[in-house]
């Protein structure tokens, strides 16, 4: 199997390392547009190999897409990162045309690829990925509600002073500070609702510290954060080169579920060796599907600035 991760910044590279690391495939490109980056990257990710024991071979490649010729899955995360004081949002008219031209010349050479997209903002550079290319949905996935989920389940752990392993929690809705809806009425603590282990108070603290997640890591470090975005990328990776058959939350293509149709949103899905195989009715309350529809048209009139770029 081959892999090829576009952007050598600091996601795309942690996502390479965590691929070579878990052995995912036989060959690995880290492509960047940038002189040298890639290459560079590359050399030091293999010199690891030694040391840690894989044997995946990786090649670094400054924009020649010819390269990265047969890949099974690629994970875009090009683009510009965000810094203090910016949202997802403001980084759309820049990552807009690099994810476009990204996906069209990966397809070129790649063709039956599967397309991880990580660049924000993500819901609609994942619609603008779908749109752009014409290729099936289910090999258009959005990894967002996969990083958003994780962060959850951390702040779960830290109030209940558990393992995040034995959680299950998922975030649906936007990658947004203001559009994902982390839904605590369905977590559970192994087989137990988290909800009967804590007080409102703390529901509504996770929830919170949940939603702003990315921007607290981005105030504290000065930019976006890598490991767990690598991580999550690495981990939609594996589900499909394995056909794991893992249940995720990512960003898909919706007709009809959820009550949206024309929008990449946050659901859950299972995650195989075709994509997205199938997308999971987690039966929304009335309050939960309230928050559903306004995180979508929070989306959709993002994707309207499509039109004008």
């Amino acid at each position: 199997m081959k892999v090829t991760v576009v952007g050598a910044g600091a996601v795309g590279a942690t996502c390479a390392d965590n691929i070579a690391r878990a052995a995912l495939a036989q060959e690995l490109v880290l492509l960047d547009i940038k002189e040298g980056l890639a290459e560079g990257k590359a050399q030091d990710m293999m010199q690891t190999a030694a040391l840690l024991g894989f044997e995946t071979r990786i090649t670094g490649s400054t924009n020649d897409y010819s390269k990265t010729a047969g890949s099974s899955v690629v994970v875009i995360t090009s683009g510009i990162p965000r810094k203090p004081g910016m949202t997802r949002e403001d980084l759309i008219g820049t990552n807009a045309g690099i994810v476009k031209g990204v996906a069209e010349n990966i397809l070129k050479y790649s063709p039956d690829a599967i397309i991880i997209v990580i660049s924000n903002p993500m819901d609609t550079m994942t619609y603008l990925a779908l749109q752009s290319t014409g290729i099936p949905k289910h090999r258009i996935i959005g990894m967002g509600g996969t990083l958003d989920s994780a962060r959850f389940k951390y702040q779960l752990s830290q109030h209940l002073g558990c393992s995040p392993s034995d959680l299950n929690a998922v975030v649906v809705g936007g990658h947004g500070d203001t559009t994902m809806i982390p839904l605590i009425r369905h977590a559970t603590w192994n087989s137990g609702p988290v909800t009967n282990f804590l007080t409102v108070e703390q529901q509504n603290q996770i929830v919170a510290d949940t939603m702003v997640g990315g921007a607290t890591l981005t105030k504290l470090i000065g930019t976006s954060a890598w490991y767990a975005p690598g991580a999550a990328g690495a981990a939609l990776v594996a589900s499909i080169l394995r056909d794991e058959k893992k249940l995720f939350t990512c960003c898909v293509s919706l007709d009809g579920e959820y009550g949206q149709s024309d929008i990449c949103l946050g659901v859950p899905v299972v995650i195989g060796k075709n994509g997205w195989e199938k997308i999971l009715d987690f039966q929304l309350n009335a309050e939960e599907q309230a928050a559903f529809n306004k995180s979508a048209d929070a989306v959709r009139n993002m994707n309207e600035v499509l039109k004008t770029l």
